[in-house]
C-alpha cells in the first residue's frame, strides 16, 4: 500500500540516513506510492535544513506531477524560515496560486511569520496576509493564526495590539486540548503579563483531561522567566502533589531558578528532595548544579557533580560545556590538587573531551609542581594535538 512506503521511507531515514532513503524513493514504481512517500523525504531535508536537496527535490516532484497538496509547499517555508531565507517564502506562495494550490491555515501561518521577520516594516505585510487569510472562505481563522498575529505585533514593539489579539485568540481555544492554553501563556510571557499568565493557567484547568508534564515545566518556566520564583514553588509543589511518576524536568526548571539567583542551599535542598522523591537526576540536573557550584565558587561541589555527570555521557549526546571543564582544571591547578587532576583528564579523555587549553594547564601544573609531565606529552601526542616546543614554554611561563 502506499502507505506502508511512506512509512518504510520514515524507518529508512531514521536507520540509515538520506542516501539510502533517496535510493529507496527511486526504486518505488507506483506513482500512487511515491505520491506518499515524497514527503517524508521532503520533511527530512528540511530537518537537516538541506535547502539545495530540498529544492532540488521539489523540481523532480514538479516534474512527476506529485506536488497536488499544500504540505510540500508547507514544507518549504518551514525550511526557509529555518535557514532565514524569508524572501523566498512568498515565492513558495505565488507558485502555489500558479498551481492552483490552495493554501491551508498553516501556510498562512508560515507566510506571516515571514513577514514578520521585516520588524515593524513588516507589520502592514502581516497584515495584509491575515486579511487576505480572513476572506479565505475554505480557511477557518483559529487561536494558532491569532497568536502569529500577535507575536508579530510583540516582536514589533506594539504591545496593545499583541493584547488585543490574544484577547481574541483565547475566544477561540479548544475545551478539549491545553496546546493553544500554553502557546498563549508562553506570549503573555514575553509580554511581561504575569497575572494574565496565571489567569489562563487557571482557566486551563477546566480542560477535560489531566494536566502534562511538559504543562507544568511551560507554566512554571513562564514564572521563573517573570521572577516570580514563590508562585513558581507553589505550582511546582501542586504538581508533586499529583504526578505519578517523578518527571526530574520539571523539577530542574525550579533547581535552575536557584542556582541562577544564587539561592544554593535552597538548590541543594531541592536536589536532595527530588532524589528522596525518587527523581532521576538527567545530565541538565548535573548540569545545572556545575554550573551554579562554579558560580559560587563551590568547587570541590562542582568537581563531584561534573563526575556524576561524566558517568551519563554513555547514554546520552549530551557534553558538559567547555568553560565549566576548564573552570575545574584551573582550581585543581590553583590548589595543585596533582592526583584529582590527573584522574579529571583520563575521565574527560575517554569522552573525548581533551584539548590544546585542557593539557596546557595540566602541563603548566605538572611543570610548575616539579612533577614528571612526559605522561601528559604522550597524551597529547596520542590525542593528534599539535603543540611545539614553544607553546610547551608558554604554558610554563604563563
Amino acid at each position: 500500500m502506499p502507505a506502508d512506503h511512506a512509512m518504510k521511507l520514515e524507518l529508512i531515514i531514521k536507520n540509515y540516513g538520506l542516501m539510502e532513503a533517496e535510493e529507496y524513493f527511486l526504486s518505488i514504481p507506483e506513482t500512487a506510492a511515491k505520491k506518499a512517500a515524497c514527503l517524508p523525504l521532503l520533511h527530512a531535508y528540511v530537518r537537516a535544513r538541506d535547502t539545495n536537496r530540498a529544492e532540488t527535490f521539489m523540481v523532480k516532484l514538479y516534474e512527476l506531477g506529485l506536488v497536488v497538496s499544500p504540505h510540500h509547499y508547507n514544507e518549504m517555508m518551514k525550511l526557509y524560515l529555518a535557514t532565514c531565507e524569508y524572501m523566498k517564502v512568498p515565492l513558495v506562495i505565488e507558485q502555489m496560486k500558479r498551481n492552483r494550490i490552495p493554501c491551508n491555515v498553516l501556510s498562512y501561518n508560515l507566510w506571516m511569520n515571514a513577514c514578520g521577520e521585516g520588524g515593524r516594516q513588516g507589520v502592514a505585510d502581516v497584515e495584509k496576509v491575515f486579511r487576505i487569510m480572513q476572506n479565505d472562505v475554505n480557511v477557518q481563522v483559529g487561536w494558532s493564526s491569532l497568536a502569529t498575529l500577535a507575536n508579530v505585533y510583540m516582536k514589533a514593539g506594539q504591545a496593545e495590539k499583541a493584547i488585543m489579539v490574544l484577547k481574541n485568540a483565547e475566544t477561540k481555544l479548544s475545551t478539549c486540548n491545553r496546546l493553544g492554553y500554553f502557546f498563549l501563556i508562553t506570549l503573555y510571557t514575553s509580554l511581561g503579563k504575569k497575572e494574565e499568565v496565571l489567569r489562563l493557567w487557571e482557566v486551563s484547568k477546566a480542560v477535560y483531561g489531566g494536566i502534562s508534564c511538559a504543562n507544568y515545566i511551560c507554566i512554571l518556566t513562564s514564572l521563573v522567566k517573570l521572577g516570580d520564583i514563590i508562585e513558581a514553588k507553589r505550582i511546582f509543589t501542586e504538581w508533586e502533589s499529583n504526578c505519578k511518576k517523578y518527571d526530574i524536568r520539571v523539577s530542574n526548571v525550579l533547581l535552575g531558578a536557584y542556582m541562577r539567583k544564587g539561592l544554593i542551599e535552597d538548590a541543594e535542598s531541592l536536589h536532595a528532595h527530588t532524589l528522596e522523591k525518587g527523581g532521576c537526576p538527567n545530565y541538565k540536573t548535573w548540569e545545572i548544579l556545575i554550573e551554579g557550584f562554579v558560580k559560587s565558587h563551590k568547587m570541590d561541589k562542582a568537581i563531584v557533580a561534573m563526575k556524576r555527570a561524566l558517568t551519563m555521557l554513555k547514554y546520552c549526546d549530551w557534553r558538559p560545556p567547555h568553560g565549566l571543564i576548564l573552570a575545574i582544571a584551573e582550581y585543581l591547578e590553583k590548589h595543585q590538587n596533582f592526583e584529582v587532576a590527573n584522574e579529571f583528564i583520563t575521565d574527560i579523555r575517554g569522552f573525548g573531551l581533551a584539548n590544546i587549553s585542557l593539557y596546557k594547564i595540566l602541563l603548566r601544573m605538572h611543570l610548575s609542581g616539579g612533577r614528571p609531565h612526559f605522561h601528559i606529552l604522550k597524551m597529547i601526542d596520542e590525542d593528534n594535538i599539535e603543540m611545539d616546543n614553544d607553546e610547551i614554554l608558554k604554558a610554563f611561563n604563563r
